[in-house]
This record gives C-alpha cells, structure tokens and sequence, in this order.
C-alpha cells in the first residue's frame, strides 16, 4: 500500500513540475510571475512545442561542422578556394533543381495577376538563346526546351541570379498563402491583380487586405481577434538560394560517411571514393552524374548511352546523395547566395559564412512607420546608409559593401590612383576595381555583380563535379548548364524535437 501511495506521490509531483515548467496550457512567466495565454492576465501570447513544417519540396539538411573548399587538384591554378573548417547550420533544401514546369507555373501566376504591368513578365523570362551557338544546331532547345511538356520535369536554365531570388520571393508568398488557406485565415483568391496580390512582409505590417476569411481570436482583452504574426509560428520562414557553404555542405552529404563525430573519408565528389562511375553491383560501370566524359563525348555509344543525357536530364535522374539531394554534381550548374570574392578563404566567419553585399533595410515614413508597398504588392527597401550604420552598430565596417575586400581603408593595392567614373560600381569597388596607371586604365570582370555557381554541368569535365570549385558570373547573366535550387533557414533546434 505504502508503494501505491508512494507512485502516486510521484506522478502527483511530476504533474505539478510539468505544470509550473509549461506542462500545461498557461504557462507561467519567470519574470512576472503573470500567467501566458491568460486574458484576465493581459493576455500574452506565448506560442510552445512549436516545430517547423517542412516545405513544400524540401529536403531538411542537418547541420554540422565539415572542412569547405578545394578537394581535387588545382589544375586552374586559382588558389581561390583554400581549404578551411567551417560549421553550418541546419536548414532545408529543394530536392531537385528548379524544373521548367515549376518555373512555368510562376510566370503564368505573374502574366494573371500584374496583367496591367507586362514588363514583369518579361522581365522573369528565361533567355532561350542561351542554347545559340556559333557553330551547331541548337535551334530546337531554343524553341522547345523551356515550353515543350517532353522537357517539363528537366532543370529550367537561362535564368539570371536576380530572376532566381525573384522566383524565391514568389515561391515563399505562395507557399504561405497556402498555409493560411490551409488554416482558414484567408479565403482563395485566383481574381487578386495587381499590388493587391498576397505578399508575405506586407500581410505581417498589416497591408494586406485581400480574402481574408477570418483572423485568430485574440487573448487580450482590448481585441476580439487579431492578424497572424510571425510569433504564432505558423508562417514559413522565406525561400531563397542557399549560401556557397550550405550548398557545398549539403553536396558533400558527409553524413553518410560518419561514425559519431569521426568522418573517415573526406568526399571528393557527393559520393564516396575517387571514381565517377557507380560501384553497386546493381549499376556497376554506370556514370553517376551527367558530365563531358572526355572530349567530344556528351552522352555514351548508341546502344549504351552510359549518361543517356546529351544535355541536362530529368531532376530526379541518377542517385541521391546522403541526404536525399539529386543532382547535385552534373546536369546544371547552380547559382548561390554569395557574391564572387577570389580571396574569400582570407577572411570569412566560421559559423555560417557568407559574403553578401549591400546590407537591406525597410524604408519608413517620416514618422518611422513602414512606407507603404509598392504597385507590385511588395514592401519598399534600402541600402543602409553609413550614417545608420555607425549609430547602429557603432561599427563602419558594417556599412561597407564588401568587408575587407573592397572599402577604401583595405584596397588590395595601396598607393594608386584609383579612377571614380566607373557608373555601374559602387564607391567601394571602383576604388578596389579599376585604377588608372600612368594614363591606363586597369580593371577585372570582379564586381559587385559577381555571383558564385557551384556544382558542374553537362557541358563540363569531372573536375567540375566536386562541390569544393566554384566560378562566378555576374548575376544579370545567364547559360545553358545554370540554374538553381532554393534553400529556407531551419529555426530552433537543428534536428527537431
């Protein structure tokens, strides 16, 4: 008997630590003292046990430590990709590159909604001539490729890195539009034309004022019901395209190639070993990605086509990664986040680094509010100012385009004369860019439009297929073997509960 009241006596205690630790569904503040969720407490709302959803096509990468850059020999003799250890961490990614289907069904939303403004449209489109070339018919990818249902589930290409993060953009208001239909917020709306399309930023400042089917009732006792916020959780955090590092960490896939903490064997390409071909019984002498075998040779001998690919092929063709990711050497290249610095391995932050460019901020009305969207439904941004910076972060170097790699205090060559009449650079980077010696002027294809792609392609050697090389185009440019995939930050816990 005394162990029956013993146990309960336990159980009872236990209730009562779950309770006061947030067991229960008011939850007590530590330093109030006041009740969460409580309207005869003032009604703060607090959301718990919150996990993030998975989006739609996404893959969740698990973080983690891994040295990034060069595995393969320096045959360019670039030097610009010197090897370091990094950690990462956890988020999610699209489990195959962006298809011409996908990329379709976001310029049909873009032609019905901003029907008055055609420029958008037009402005989103891929550049099919990338398919031209001077010397072969590529004259039915310039016509069929893109539209054709036969090329539907292969990765669209000819799309620049600005026209990417547009996509991104879009993809992200559309997904958490979705969730709120999903939850009964808003009513479906296929008539929204104009700025008075969903935008995720703009629902969240209170400008948004479409189908809204209802609003979540409200705890504080001056409110009956209230707008979704982003502490209710049930927003998704944005799309975009993954950083060099993310994109480098999850090719790589080294947790398939782990035991506890102990890698042993640092991956050359996204599989194990130094060949390109599989070693599974099953598929034994079959390429693993879609790559130029040697010269000339774009897809194998009729009868035994090894890649079955004389240019980029399905998304979902060969094997996964550890993680789950196609494609991740081969087929097309991708574009990232980053803005091409040779010199980046100098000087990076080891806990996701990232090299960007302009810091962003929403522009506000005199009074501080935010400005109001613009006539595409989208809230308005700015560059930070050095003055906003200083008094921010007391901190110049947080104003400067390209941290020490490109303000005036750390020009890579001192005692020139640097030109200032380079209109399409900013102050920092013509200073770093273009010099005048001796009457000559001097410059280079670096810029602040210079974005980094990873990943090899169909139209590239083996060399190309390591996730540790990396070039760079200037991001209003666009090839044939380019494209990308999206990415979306993991918030709270790196695995989950």
């Amino acid at each position: 008997m005394n162990i029956k009241y013993s146990a309960l006596a336990k159980i009872f205690v236990l209730l009562i630590i779950l309770s006061a630790c947030g067991g229960g569904s008011r939850k007590v503040s530590t330093t109030t003292g006041w009740n969460y969720n409580d309207p005869e407490m003032g009604g703060f709302e607090v959301k718990f046990g919150y996990d993030q959803e998975t989006g739609p096509g996404l893959i969740f990468i698990e973080g983690g430590t891994f040295t990034m850059g060069r595995v393969e020999q320096d045959v360019m003799y670039q030097w610009n990709n010197v090897p370091r250890r990094v950690t990462v961490s956890s988020f999610y990614m699209d489990q195959t590159e962006v298809r011409n289907v996908d990329y379709r069904e976001y310029l049909f939303w873009i032609s019905r909604v901003f029907i008055d403004y055609p420029e958008v449209y037009r402005k989103a489109l891929p550049d099919t001539l990338v398919w031209r070339r001077p010397m072969a018919y590529n004259e039915p990818y310039v016509m069929y490729y893109f539209r054709h249902p036969a090329y539907n589930d292969y990765p669209v290409v000819g799309v620049n890195w600005l026209q990417a993060t547009d996509y991104c953009s879009w993809r992200t208001d559309r997904v958490n539009e979705g969730i709120l239909i999903r939850e009964g917020i808003l009513n479906p709306d296929p008539n929204q034309l104009g700025e008075e399309n969903f935008n995720t930023d703009a629902y969240l400042v209170g400008q948004y004022e479409g189908m809204v089917n209802k609003n979540l009732p409200s705890l504080d006792p001056n409110q009956e019901f209230r707008r979704v916020q982003l502490e209710d959780g049930i927003l998704l955090p944005k799309y975009r395209l993954p950083t060099e590092a993310e994109w480098e960490f999850a090719a790589l896939a080294l947790i398939g190639n782990s035991y506890e903490e102990r890698i042993y064997e640092r991956r050359i390409y996204p599989w194990d070993g130094h060949n390109v071909r599989n070693d599974v019984k099953k598929y034994r002498g079959q390429m693993r990605a879609n790559f130029v075998r040697g010269r000339g040779d774009y897809m194998g001998v009729a009868g035994d086509l090894n890649d079955n690919a004389p240019i980029p092929s399905p998304v979902e063709s060969y094997w996964p990664n550890d993680y789950g990711l196609y494609c991740m050497a081969g087929n097309v290249n991708e574009w990232v986040e980053d803005v091409y610095r040779a010199m980046t391995f100098q000087d990076f932050d080891e806990f996701n680094p990232f090299r960007g460019n302009v810091f962003m901020t929403l522009e506000t009305d005199e009074e501080g509010n935010v400005a109001e969207k613009d006539s595409l439904g989208r809230l308005r941004y700015r560059p930070v100012t050095e003055e906003e910076a200083i008094n921010r972060w007391n901190y110049k170097k947080s104003y400067y385009k390209n941290y020490m790699d490109g303000d005036y205090e750390s020009s890579v060559i001192e005692g020139v004369n640097w030109a200032v009449d380079a209109p399409s650079q900013t102050l920092d980077s013509r200073r770093m860019y273009i010099r005048d010696i001796e009457g000559q002027e001097a410059a280079t294809l670096v810029s602040d439009k210079s974005r980094v792609y990873k990943g090899g392609s169909w139209r590239d050697r083996a060399f190309w297929l390591s996730p540790g090389t990396r070039r760079f185009l200037d991001e209003d440019q666009s090839r044939d073997d380019l494209g990308f995939r999206c990415a979306m930050t993991r918030v709270g816990t790196p695995i989950g509960f």
